[in-house]
């Protein structure tokens, strides 16, 4: 009967998982152990040592530094709607379903299969007695397990964990770049703003010495020459100004695109913001083994470095012979009254050996170039971490040296705005030519300039600076049920 072979089939696959409990766990191919960095790359940055930053821990959400309600809606929303993070999400999702597929190797592959069929015997075929047409009827199910003897399944799986982890960082990555150029583009909004301002108050001082100068000449207290020198100067910071607005007008479409708008749909009070915002207090920067922790290029380097180290195991196995133990039961009988009859039924379990050889030189192959391939991931993970090491030195120097040129030059633009007004004052009362005027007003001019722009150059290094200390992000896992 049909229930008795349930239950046979029952009972010796209670036999078969016993067996394969025994047999599984002896995995072939390299353990990976986490790769070493040097003990130096896990000390205090070198240019860390200023007043604008500090050495303490890294903070996440680091824009909410800057204060600004606006910047902070804008991040949100570039975290919410950016098309790169969609595409990120959608490989983190791939991956993570790859590695249920190598998971469920693991299982038992079950089939079931059923038939019926009307046939027609050849007289030579049949005995006396023998109709030549009838019904032949057919079902039965079968189960098989593969005994990962040699670990070619665990590896994979093990393979698999480290490249879902491995795209799990890349997704990061893709975070800490789209909030560092969305504050980036945030920033230049401002910061041209106030580029534009300062051009329109020059231009609008420089409108007034015109105004002066045509008047003196109009009494004969200055030549042609002085008004065209100044008309000149006037129309040359005058020239900044459609540039100026160029540049403000690509940073809010910038802004756009950032954060999965058109430029129609941008929110008006970004057009209106003028004033840059800057953190109120040093930036904290951690250290060298707080920067390898955060950075999810080194963490995908890492974990596609432990991928390729399980891979070697998997093309190993290759070499080993494949063991799988089964089970099939089922019925064939020639009515279909007779399917369930005690005759009918048939059953059989025992293992299957699968082995390739002699021919190994094809899966020797294989494995030398699987340790290439994790020789390969070892070395441009030891050049990651050189490049996180480099780019966090870099911008830490280049943010203080800025904010030392910013000092200088902010020194340097009162000094020229004094002079503008001491020359002024002494050309009217005559004691110096409007040449020396000029060229005060000119030389107030390029210092305004200048400052303006260092402070847009200063804030674009420290989004550099905490782009490079890897922004905070730390989803590197990959949920056990992945």
């Amino acid at each position: 009967m049909m229930p008795n072979f349930q239950y046979l089939l029952a009972r010796n696959s209670k036999y078969l998982l016993l067996v394969m409990s025994l047999l599984s766990g002896c995995a072939v191919g390299p353990d990976y152990h986490p790769a070493t960095t040097p003990v130096s790359a896990s000390a205090p940055f070198v240019a860390a040592d200023t007043a604008a930053t500090t050495r303490g821990a890294v903070v996440e959400r680091w824009w909410e530094l800057y204060g600004d309600p606006v910047l902070d809606r804008e991040v949100a929303v570039a975290l919410a709607a950016n098309t790169d993070l969609r595409v990120a999400a959608a490989r983190v999702d791939r991956a993570r379903a790859l590695l249920r597929g190598a998971r469920s190797e693991r299982l038992p592959t079950t089939a079931l299969g059923a038939s019926a069929q009307r046939e027609r015997f050849s007289s030579a075929q049949l005995g006396a007695g023998q109709q030549r047409q009838t019904w032949s009827y057919d079902g039965g199910l079968t189960l098989s397990y593969e005994v990962d003897l040699f670990g070619r399944v665990s590896r994979g799986i093990e393979a698999a964990h480290g490249d879902a982890a491995a795209t799990q960082a890349d997704a990061d990555a893709v975070r800490v770049a789209v909030v560092a150029d969305t504050v980036r583009a945030y920033l230049d909004i401002t910061a041209s703003a106030e580029r534009l301002k300062v051009a329109q108050d020059t231009v609008a001082l420089l409108d007034k010495s015109v105004r002066i100068t045509g008047a003196r000449f109009d009494v004969g207290r200055s030549d042609r020459l002085d008004v065209i020198r100044v008309q000149a100067l006037r129309d040359q910071q005058a020239a900044a100004i459609p540039q100026l607005t160029a540049d403000r007008q690509s940073a809010l479409l910038r802004l756009a695109t950032l954060t999965g708008r058109t430029p129609q749909d941008l929110p008006a009070d970004l057009a209106t913001r003028d004033v840059t915002p800057h953190p109120a207090q040093p930036i904290p920067v951690g250290d060298g083994a707080a920067l390898l922790a955060n950075r999810p290029d080194v963490r995908a380097a890492e974990r596609r470095l432990a991928a390729d180290t399980a891979r070697i195991g998997v093309a190993t196995a290759q070499l080993y012979p494949h063991i799988s133990l089964g089970a099939s039961g089922g019925s064939t009988a020639l009515s279909g009254m007779n399917v369930l009859g005690g005759e009918s039924t048939r059953w059989s379990v025992g293992p299957l050996i699968s082995w390739t050889f002699p021919n190994t030189a094809a899966v020797r192959a294989q494995i030398a170039a699987a340790r290439a391939d994790s020789a390969a991931s070892l070395a441009r993970f030891d050049g990651t971490v050189l490049t996180a090491l480099e780019e966090a030195e870099r911008a830490l120097s280049t943010y203080a040296q800025l904010r030392t040129r910013i000092d200088t030059l902010q020194r340097a633009r009162d000094e020229a705005g004094r002079a503008a007004r001491i020359t002024l004052a002494r050309q009217r009362e005559g004691r110096i030519d409007f040449l020396t005027v000029l060229d005060a007003q000119r030389t107030q001019a390029n210092a305004e300039s200048e400052l303006v722009a260092a402070r847009r150059d200063a804030a674009f290094a420290q989004v550099d600076l905490f782009r490079a200390l890897g922004g905070g992000w730390r989803a590197d896992t990959v949920p056990p049920g992945a």
